[in-house]
C-alpha cells in the first residue's frame, strides 16, 4: 500500500468549536420545528357521518353500499376498467383490490361530524349524541381486536367538534368533553383517536385548543401530549393573516408538538373568496393556492396536508354515477400528483373510485420506483442517478402503497429485495444525509 499523502489546512480545530457553538440554537430549533415525517401510517380519506346519524354499523353499512354500487353499476373489472380509462393491465388488479378493500376496511378515517354536517340541535340532543358517539366508538374498537379483517371499524375514529368561535365555542368544547370523557369511561383513549378543530382563523385559537387538551390530560392523568387533533383550513385568514404572514405556518408552531394534519375546507374556503358554487372545487386556481401554502407550512413539521372533497355524488342513473365517478377519480389522482395523499369522501359510492385512484397510483408506478430503489440500495448503475432525498420519496411512495393495501409486502420485497424495515430506514434518514 503506497505512502497516503496528508492533506493541507489552514483553519484551527477551535474555528469549527466556535461554529458549532454559534449554530447550536440553529440545530436545536431545526430539530425541534423540522423533526420529519413521524412515519405513521397516513389514512387514504376521511369519511365524515353527522353525529345524530352515526351508528354501531356506520362503518359496515359504508362498505357494504359500496359493493352494492360497485356490483350496480361496474359489476365486473372491464366495466369499471372502461368507466375510469384504466389501462387493461391493471383493469384486473384494481378491481379484485378494490372489491376486497370494501370487504375488510372499506373506511381508513371516520368523523363523527358535530358542525356543519350536523346542523342545529339542542344542547340535551347534542350531549346525547356526543356520549353515544364514545360509547359505539370504544365497542366498535373493541370488536374490531375481537374480529379482525371484518370492516367493522376504521383504523382511524373521532369526532369534528364546532370550532372556537364565540358564539360555538361552548357548546364545542362540552361536546369534545362529553366526547372524550365517554371513551376513558369505555376502557382508554383508542390509539386511533383523531379530533379535528374546524374554522381556525388565528393561532390563538389552536393555543385555546391546546390548552383544553392539557387540562384534560391532568384531569385523567395522561401523558403530556397524548392528544392531537387536526386543523382544518376554511378561511382566507388562516392562508394569509392581515399582516401578509402565512397565519397556518403560525398555527402549526401554536400547536405544540400536537396538530397532526391540515385538511383543507373546499366549499368554505371557496365561498370565503367568492367562488361561485358551481366553480367550487378542489382543482380551482384558488384551491390549488391555499393547498400549496399549506403544504409548504407543513413540509418537515410531521404535519400532513389533506385534500377536500366533490359535492358531486354518484348516485342516481348509471350514466350520472359513471359520470360522477370519473369525475372523483380524476380528482383523486390529481390529488396524489400533487402530494396530497388523503382527501375526504362524502358518500359511500365515492369509495369505490377512491380506492380504485389510489391503488392504480402506487401499482402503475410500482416497478419503477421498485426498480430505482434496489438500485439505490444496491449502489447499482441506472439510467437515473438518485440522491437520499429519492430514496426517502420512493421508500415513502411504496410504504403507503402497503399501509393501504395497493400493494403486497411479497411483491414489493421481490423486487426491491428489502424489507418493510429496510424501506422504514431509508424513508427517515438522519437529517443532513
Amino acid at each position: 500500500m503506497g505512502h497516503q499523502e496528508k492533506a493541507a489546512t489552514s483553519l484551527t480545530g477551535a474555528v469549527g468549536e466556535a461554529v458549532g457553538a454559534l449554530l447550536a440554537p440553529v440545530d436545536a430549533e431545526l430539530a425541534r420545528r423540522y423533526p420529519g415525517d413521524p412515519g405513521t401510517r397516513q389514512p387514504v380519506h376521511t369519511v365524515y357521518v353527522p353525529g345524530d346519524v352515526y351508528a354501531a354499523d356506520t362503518v359496515r353499512s359504508w362498505g357494504d353500499r359500496a359493493l352494492a354500487a360497485l356490483d350496480e353499476h361496474a359489476p365486473d373489472a372491464a366495466s369499471f376498467a372502461a368507466v375510469l380509462g384504466l389501462p387493461e393491465d391493471l383493469a384486473e388488479p384494481v378491481h379484485t383490490r378494490v372489491r376486497a378493500k370494501l370487504e375488510r376496511e372499506p373506511v381508513e378515517d371516520l368523523r363523527i361530524d358535530f358542525e356543519d354536517g350536523y346542523g342545529g340541535r339542542t344542547d340535551a340532543d347534542e350531549d346525547a349524541h356526543a356520549a353515544r358517539a364514545a360509547r359505539l366508538v370504544a365497542e366498535a374498537y373493541r370488536e374490531a381486536a375481537a374480529r379482525p379483517g371484518a370492516g367493522t371499524a376504521a383504523p382511524y375514529t373521532g369526532i369534528r367538534m364546532k370550532s372556537m368561535e364565540a358564539d360555538v365555542r361552548d357548546r364545542g368544547i362540552r361536546t369534545l368533553d362529553i366526547f372524550l370523557t365517554g371513551l376513558m369511561e369505555g376502557g382508554g383513549l383508542p390509539g386511533g383517536l383523531v379530533l379535528t378543530l374546524p374554522k381556525v382563523t388565528y393561532a390563538e385559537q389552536v393555543t385555546a385548543m391546546v390548552r383544553l387538551l392539557e387540562e384534560f390530560e391532568n384531569a385523567h392523568g395522561l401523558d403530556a401530549g397524548r392528544i392531537g387533533f387536526e386543523i382544518q383550513i376554511e378561511t382566507s385568514q388562516s392562508i394569509l393573516a392581515a399582516d401578509g404572514t402565512a397565519t397556518v405556518a403560525r398555527m402549526i408552531q401554536a400547536a405544540a408538538g400536537r396538530a397532526t394534519g391540515l385538511h383543507y375546507g373546499t366549499f368554505d374556503y371557496s365561498a370565503c373568496l367568492g367562488v361561485s358554487a358551481a366553480y367550487q372545487s378542489g382543482d380551482h386556481p384558488a384551491a390549488d393556492h391555499a393547498k400549496a401554502v399549506m403544504q409548504v407550512a407543513a413540509a418537515g413539521t410531521g404535519v400532513r396536508v389533506c385534500d377536500g372533497s366533490t359535492n358531486v355524488l354518484p348516485v342516481g342513473p348509471t350514466d350520472r354515477v359513471h359520470e360522477a365517478w370519473r369525475l372523483h377519480y380524476g380528482l383523486t389522482r390529481r390529488a396524489l400528483a400533487r402530494a396530497y395523499y388523503q382527501g375526504w369522501d362524502m358518500h359511500p359510492a365515492h369509495i369505490p373510485t377512491r380506492y380504485a385512484a389510489v391503488f392504480a397510483f402506487y401499482r402503475e408506478g410500482l416497478d419503477r420506483a421498485a426498480a430505482r430503489l434496489a438500485a439505490y440500495a444496491n449502489r447499482a448503475g441506472g439510467d437515473v442517478m438518485d440522491e437520499p432525498a429519492t430514496a426517502k420519496a420512493l421508500s415513502g411512495y411504496l410504504l403507503r402503497g402497503l399501509d393501504c393495501g395497493a400493494l403486497d409486502p411479497a411483491e414489493v420485497t421481490g423486487l426491491t429485495g428489502l424489507t418493510r424495515t429496510d424501506l422504514e430506514g431509508f424513508a427517515a434518514p438522519r437529517r443532513g444525509a
